[in-house]
């Protein structure tokens, strides 16, 4: 049997730059980790958007630490591969409050945490840097106390959110994401990022793993791989789409009241099968 220890290990190195980056279509909930892990996925990661909707909350720090963590420790039952969960913030308002999720984070089974920098309804878009890195620092000792290597992967939402003046953002993004590291992150993402150039330009400067979002219009995997990337989420975009299946599908019935949407719906019987042990 694995060990969690042995799972955060196995995570870690699952993280290749140049040629053979980890794959995350990013789950909300336990049936779509399931699904994801039987199509392939040598890891599976949660969606904070994803999950926040399911359980009837808006994405933003505003699905409280309980639910959130109910859920990480369920997706991490069913599943036999590394799990890592997105935490938002950490559900917490200062340090010591982040380390206290990361250290419930892991007795939910996960081996990995997204951290963002985002300070959703605070007085500017991103936090102080320094304070971030503080929050970085608490969590990195609390996986560290528990003798989990937990990956810890700092979020720099600069690009998400269009922050600052792009003539300067790639340094501002590079001397948040340097600051990060030394605080103990073990990785850097940086959604809302997908030019190739510039993406190559963080990959060379930053001295961990590079997690990009990708999805629509974003450069496929070959091309990211081949500039370095060691780590591509497909993020909320997989919950949005199968509810835009939801919705097209209410459409359709209570319009022409036809079924065609449900055409290539999973069989039943397949998805019953998949969590049929759990």
């Amino acid at each position: 049997m694995t060990t969690h220890v042995e799972k955060a290990q196995l995570f870690r190195s699952l993280h290749v730059a140049g040629g053979s980056p980890l794959l995350l279509a990013n789950a909300w909930d336990a049936a779509s980790a399931r699904i994801v892990e039987a199509a392939g996925a040598t890891a599976i990661a949660t969606t904070s958007a994803g999950v926040a909707w399911s359980l009837g909350a808006s994405d933003g720090d505003r699905l409280d630490r309980r639910r959130a963590l109910d859920l990480i420790a369920r997706v991490a039952a069913v599943v036999d591969v590394p799990v890592t969960a997105d935490i938002e913030a950490g559900y917490a308002d200062d340090a010591d409050g982040v380390a206290d999720t990361v250290r419930a984070v892991l007795e939910a089974g996960a081996v990995g945490a997204n951290l963002e920098d985002a300070h959703h309804g605070g007085p500017t878009p991103l936090r102080p840097v320094q304070e971030q890195a503080a929050r970085i620092g608490a969590a990195r000792r609390a996986a560290d106390e528990s003798g989990v290597p937990l990956f810890i992967n700092a979020r720099v939402d600069t690009y998400l959110l269009s922050v600052g003046d792009p003539d300067t953002r790639f340094d501002e993004t590079l001397a948040r994401a340097a600051a990060y590291v030394e605080a103990g992150a073990d990785g850097v993402f940086i959604p809302g990022l997908t030019d190739l150039p510039t993406i190559a330009a963080f990959v060379e400067k930053v001295a961990v793993p590079v997690n990009v979002l990708a999805g629509p219009g974003a450069p496929d995997v070959a091309a990211l791989a081949e500039r370095g990337v060691a780590r591509i989420s497909l993020g909320s975009s997989v919950a949005q789409a199968a509810y835009a299946v939801a919705r097209k599908a209410a459409l359709e019935l209570l319009g022409s009241g036809t079924y065609t949407t449900l055409t290539d719906a999973l069989d039943y019987g397949e998805i019953n099968g998949l969590l049929a042990n759990s």
